[in-house]
């Protein structure tokens, strides 16, 4: 008996280790988690640990690496920005990144997380409803067939994404969601200026321009990062985006 409350007792430090690095590491950008916040974080690191058992959602296990690389990252772009408001949609979300994090922080937020593969998408309601989120839904679809849907086509003040795809491919995924006047963020690696020059056509056309782009850098680690930011500025033409597979072999240029 003594033995099972010592453990409890270094299983509940240990926690407690865990979750105050999770708020030190969002303190270095500037955001004070509370304690359902960190709470929801530790317990989405369970649940993603837990399902990468029996499916591949990530290859970054390790805490510490977690908590740097998908929470903090997924929240990087917004540091210095006012708290988010609004509509979001997260295209490629795979295992929630980064809209779970974001609506996390910024639980005034209504988030569409989209991704084409159901089991992820099974996992990302699950999660939802584990972690008592509101205003926020998980949709199984291809992005070029979602974006048709009036229900989703320039229905969001953000769209937001961390998926593989080249910058003019990935603007033809996401720019049909965004409204005029809203912000597409991409979520990039150090080296962009050759491909935000190759999408330059390709956001034009779709009704964008590169406002800007944030370079920064996870702290405590050495990566960084590229954020761009492109705004809506007319409407996406109907014939965009294209038919399936079409924008990832045949990037607009």
């Amino acid at each position: 008996m003594s033995d099972n409350v010592e453990n409890y007792k270094n299983m509940a430090v240990d926690d407690k280790i865990k979750k105050d690095y999770l708020r030190e590491s969002f303190d270095k950008i500037g955001i004070q988690l509370s304690e359902l916040q960190a709470d929801q974080f530790f317990t989405y690191y369970e649940l993603l640990i837990e399902k990468n058992r029996v499916m591949n959602l990530t290859a970054i296990t390790d805490y510490e690496d977690v908590v740097q690389k998908h929470f903090v990252d997924s929240v990087l772009p917004w540091k210095n920005m006012d708290p988010l408001s609004g509509r979001l949609i997260d295209v490629g979300t795979g295992a929630g990144f980064p809209g779970i994090p974001l609506k996390i922080v910024f639980p005034n937020l209504k988030v569409v997380l989209l991704d084409s593969l159901n089991k992820r998408v099974c996992f990302l309601k699950d999660t939802i409803n584990i972690l008592k989120l509101s205003d926020i839904i998980a949709i199984h679809g291809r992005a070029e067939d979602a974006a048709s849907d009036p229900a989703y086509r320039e229905g969001f003040d953000y769209c937001v994404s961390r998926a593989v795809a080249n910058l003019a491919s990935l603007s033809e995924y996401c720019l049909p969601f965004v409204r005029r006047g809203g912000m597409f963020i991409a979520y990039k690696s150090a080296d962009i200026e050759q491909e935000c020059l190759e999408a330059k056509k390709a956001v034009f056309l779709l009704g964008g321009v590169t406002e800007s782009v944030c370079k920064t850098s996870i702290p405590d680690t050495d990566i960084e990062r590229s954020f761009v930011m492109i705004r809506k500025e007319r409407g996406t033409p109907v014939r965009y985006p294209r038919k399936a597979g079409v924008p990832t072999r045949s990037p607009l240029k």
